[in-house]
């Protein structure tokens, strides 16, 4: 197969293992390209791609930015903050007058769950979630199995525990579709009010002891406590979290084995990790954020591909 299943990447739920494969391969071939001394190939040279946050972002909205300009595609940015939504404007509205500027793809990213959804259904460009609300972040899935794989192989049985906030988190929700699909199993650790109440009916194993957990997985995907989305209080103190939660260099250390440790950031330092850990051997923070634009770049290219 050499074309994703696809016309829009709305989120992993919507997409089959051979899409993921597909995204990963052709990933391989970008990862060559952004690491030789000229990083730009002319593959979206005719494509104008417009990104649009209705949410506070800078990780991934510049790594979206780079993939669209290492592709050399032409690149739109449209922040919520500075624009006439703030004095009234419907998101389809917002939408229609960029696409009346003949734009070929959106990446958006908005606090409403579906936003995406809705916007495929009414316009002709291709739309990348790039996060809607506490619903799915796709790219930042795709990226943190890719980065698995370049450290394990085939994720066919291993075992990746999720820790942190998976109440909250639309990188959990994503990162559980696409391990299962890839066939890996998944746990989910955290403090009862942190975790879904019928988490394990997406197929996965819930655990409230950071050390159990550990010691079963392969992988240790650590998620921020997103204080920005919690109207009450979870836990009684971040200093509690950290103690009972949080993941420090003698924890790693008292396990048999070692294992990869992950983080889609910003990292809390001293909550979810402790510095010592964010900085070991064990780490691939940094390659995730490397992966990050491969994927990206690779997302890109294949639906630009649906177009032609």
């Amino acid at each position: 197969m050499s074309t994703l299943s696809t016309k829009h990447l709305l989120g992993i739920k919507n997409i089959t293992a051979d899409d993921i494969r597909l995204i990963f391969e052709t990933a391989d071939n970008f990862k060559e390209v952004i690491n030789r001394p000229i990083k730009k190939v002319p593959s979206l040279r005719d494509t104008t791609i417009a990104n649009i946050f209705f949410e506070n972002s800078t990780r991934t909205r510049i790594s979206f930015e780079l993939a669209e300009k290492r592709l050399s595609a032409d690149v739109v940015n449209f922040s919520a903050s500075s624009s006439s939504v703030k004095k009234g404007e419907t998101l389809l509205d917002t939408v229609n007058n960029i696409l009346a500027m003949k734009v070929d793809m959106v990446v958006m990213r908005h606090p409403a769950p579906g936003a995406p959804h809705f916007l495929a259904q009414h316009i002709d460009a291709n739309v990348v979630n790039a996060g809607d609300g506490t619903h799915e972040h796709p790219t930042q899935a795709l990226l943190d199995a890719y980065s698995m794989r370049g450290e394990l192989g085939d994720l066919r049985g291993k075992k990746v525990a999720i820790f942190g906030d998976i109440l909250h988190s639309r990188v959990a929700l994503s990162n559980i579709f696409c391990l299962n699909k890839l066939g890996a199993k998944v746990m989910v650790c955290g403090p009862p009010t942190l975790l879904p109440k019928h988490i394990e009916k997406l197929g996965v194993i819930k655990s409230h002891n950071v050390t159990e957990a550990l010691n079963w997985c392969d992988v240790a995907n650590v998620l921020r406590i997103q204080l920005e989305r919690q109207d009450i209080k979870y836990f009684p103190s971040l200093r509690e979290y950290s103690q009972y939660f949080g993941i420090n260099k003698k924890l790693l250390n008292s396990l048999k084995k070692e294992i990869v440790i992950m983080h889609p950031g910003p990292i809390n330092r001293g909550v979810e990790m402790t510095s010592d850990v964010a900085d070991s051997d064990h780490s691939i923070i940094l390659q995730q954020v490397e992966n990050g634009v491969a994927i990206r770049m690779a997302i890109l290219y294949l639906l630009a591909n649906k177009r032609n």
